[in-house]
């Protein structure tokens, strides 16, 4: 589908606003809706999105009430005296010429702080806190404060509001029997836990008035067991549209829920079905939701009838102009949201302001700049990892004259063999558009030779970054030359083929990636969307776990359980996935040779033989950095990025910082 006839693009109306396009920024928490004092760095955020394209952005959750808030700290809009500093956020993106609603959100029981309530008093198992049951009279309160709020958003600017009404939040656990035990007009049948979200609803319709845009973000699917059924579903839907709002946002699952629905596991658009259903009985515009992340797909859906907008969260961290590359005919240069949650969630769970590991500007907007530099100079970047192309994008965006040199035959370094791994395939998707953009930015990139100090020499640099990356640790274990031990780059590209016995020596994320990978086999085939289904239980049964390829040990010389080093919202994922397919951990174990029979290790007082056809060295990295030495003693002015300054754990978030940074600031 050409860009001029993408469905993306086409005009709707929610309500009594006119919106350019079918795209939404969908509501994320940022880590700064706490912080009035820093709203203007969340105005100029969403200002470059709106810049870039996008029909509507919706804001992070605001609570109504100082029980509703995220955590221990500010986060409600609920007095005339926070109006002013909203304005903030909605003046830039009206300045951009978009448009922009406030997300209502009340955290229930999933509030992190003490002073968290609910309809009954069940904790979360994600939450240490119990809350406190709300009486009837609070309830009534509660559904004015929604009103107060959606109020104060329209004397703040903002085009309207979304009531958060999925995802496990307070009217979640209104409408579900998990969470709600109440015997009183608020519980029992399902007409009874619907008062509360349809009260919510007509309250902020007659707050709003006619004209401004009312969303309701409603559960597509619950994915846990006493939520919501389909029936139940579609019967809401349908008097959600009745109380008064202008569109239904679809939300998919909630956070306790034990299936993964945003991270990389998660096939494209795995949800749209459950989307489909719910507008099939509404005349109200749908938006769809989870896992969207490529143009094609969003249009192909609006095409087909499954939704009428497509919501897109952290794709618009990855690529602030996302809709005007669709625009413009040229979505190969989009930035691919890989869905691999380092910077956004897991920043947001561990107290930190969210960012994009594919795009650090992303809610670092003012510590880059966009002009061109003051003179234009000749810049070599060594090294065609992530680190060197985020180096050289915004050395050649600020008008340097910028070569890359990658001693590979391709550009993307441990990201290429990343995208070998089942459920990160995206990362694949996020060098492609790299490569395109090194086109249109004019750097030239030299592959398949590494470069020398004497042609860095001869070529006159005024500056050179290197990104030479990182090399693989041998172990040290009597028998480690045996041909049966490889490491994991000979493994993720090819050169060797797994024999049926495997031993993964190391357990970091790197160690957990080439396990689940050799367990189910290297055919490179995405999921489809019915083997996720099956494999998390989604039609309702058991998980179906794939058939493992081969028997998969896991080793490691700490003690303790495995995974503590992966994501935070990720990590469960690998590791149920190694469960499901039989892969066995050793930790605090001591490897004592490898010999005919396979490695010796001993935990404990117990000496083991683990049988091995192959031993895969996962046991770190050592920094690179041999050239930049070299140049630094030669009076060359040098960078240092990523592994190459500090191996450790991979990290392509850290190294894609550091490039950004050091190629912007020359």
């Amino acid at each position: 589908m050409s860009a001029a006839r993408s469905a993306l693009l086409e005009p709707i109306s929610l309500g009594g606003v006119s919106l350019a396009n079918r795209v939404v920024m969908g509501s994320m928490h940022t880590g700064l809706e706490s912080h009035p004092e820093r709203f203007d760095e969340l105005g100029r955020f969403y200002a470059e999105r709106a810049k870039g394209g996008v029909g509507l952005v919706v804001t992070g959750g605001f609570s109504p009430t100082f029980a509703g808030r995220m955590k221990d700290e500010p986060g409600t809009f609920e007095r005339p005296d926070q109006v002013e500093a909203h304005r903030r956020i909605v003046a830039p993106v009206h300045a951009a010429g978009g448009k922009i609603i406030l997300q209502i959100l009340h955290a229930g029981r999933y509030g992190y702080h003490p002073a968290i309530v609910a309809p009954s008093a069940i904790r979360a198992p994600i939450n240490k806190e119990t809350p406190r049951e709300l009486p009837a009279a609070e309830i009534e309160a509660t559904i004015a404060a929604y009103a107060n709020t959606a109020r104060l958003a329209l004397e703040a600017g903002y085009d309207g509001v979304e009531v958060m009404g999925s995802e496990g939040y307070l009217i979640s656990e209104f409408l579900a029997t998990r969470t709600n035990h109440r015997t009183d007009d608020w519980g029992g049948a399902l007409e009874s836990r619907a008062r509360f979200p349809l009260a919510v609803v007509r309250a902020v319709r007659a707050a709003l008035g006619a004209g401004a845009i009312l969303s309701y973000r409603i559960s597509a699917l619950e994915l846990i067991e006493g939520g919501l059924t389909e029936a139940d579903t579609l019967w809401l839907a349908r008097e959600v549209e009745k109380a008064g709002a202008d569109c239904l946002s679809t939300g998919i699952g909630w956070h306790e829920s034990t299936v993964p629905t945003i991270a990389g596991a998660v096939p494209h658009a795995a949800f749209a079905e459950a989307t489909r259903r719910i507008k099939a009985v509404v005349s109200i515009p749908v938006t769809a939701s989870n896992r969207i992340n490529l143009p094609q797909d969003g249009a192909r859906l609006i095409a087909d009838g499954a939704a009428d907008l497509i919501s897109m969260a952290r794709p618009f961290l990855a690529d602030a102009a996302f809709v005007n590359k669709v625009r413009d005919g040229r979505p190969d240069l989009i930035n691919v949201c890989i869905a691999c949650n380092q910077a956004c969630l897991d920043h947001y769970f561990t107290s930190q302001v969210i960012s994009c590991l594919v795009n650090p500007r992303a809610l670092r907007e003012g510590e880059f700049s966009d002009a061109p530099a003051a003179s234009a100079k000749r810049v070599a970047v060594v090294g065609g990892g992530v680190a060197g192309i985020s180096a050289a994008l915004e050395a050649g965006r600020r008008g340097h004259h910028t070569t890359l040199y990658e001693a590979a035959p391709e550009i993307g370094g441990q990201f290429t063999l990343a995208a070998q791994v089942p459920g990160k395939e995206d990362y694949g998707l996020a060098i492609d558009g790299f490569r395109r953009q090194l086109e249109e930015t004019g750097v030239q990139v030299h592959t398949g030779a590494r470069v020398s100090i004497e042609a860095l020499g001869r070529n006159n640099y005024d500056e050179v970054i290197i990104s030479t990356g990182v090399t693989a640790r041998p172990v040290d274990i009597p028998g480690a030359d045996d041909p049966r031990v490889v490491g994991y780059t000979q493994i993720l590209d090819g050169s060797v083929k797994a024999g049926a016995r495997v031993v993964v020596i190391g357990a970091g994320g790197i160690g957990h990636d080439v396990a689940l990978f050799l367990a189910l086999g290297e055919d490179g085939e995405r999921q489809s969307v019915e083997e996720f289904e099956q494999r998390w239980g989604i039609d309702g049964g058991a998980r179906h776990a794939p058939a493992a390829r081969r028997q998969v040990t896991m080793v490691k010389r700490s003690p303790g359980s495995f995974g503590k080093t992966l994501g935070k919202s990720t990590g469960w994922i690998l590791r149920q996935e190694l469960k499901d397919l039989g892969v066995r951990q050793i930790a605090d174990a001591r490897y004592l040779k490898i010999d005919a029979d396979g490695l010796h290790v001993a935990v404990g007082d117990t000496v083991e033989v683990l049988p091995a056809d192959t031993i895969v060295v996962c046991a770190g990295q050592d920094a690179d950095r041999s050239l930049a030495d070299e140049l630094e003693a030669r009076g060359q002015s040098v960078h240092v990025v990523g592994g190459a300054r500090l191996a450790g754990e991979l990290d392509a978030k850290r190294a894609i910082l550091e490039g950004a940074v050091a190629g912007n600031r020359i």
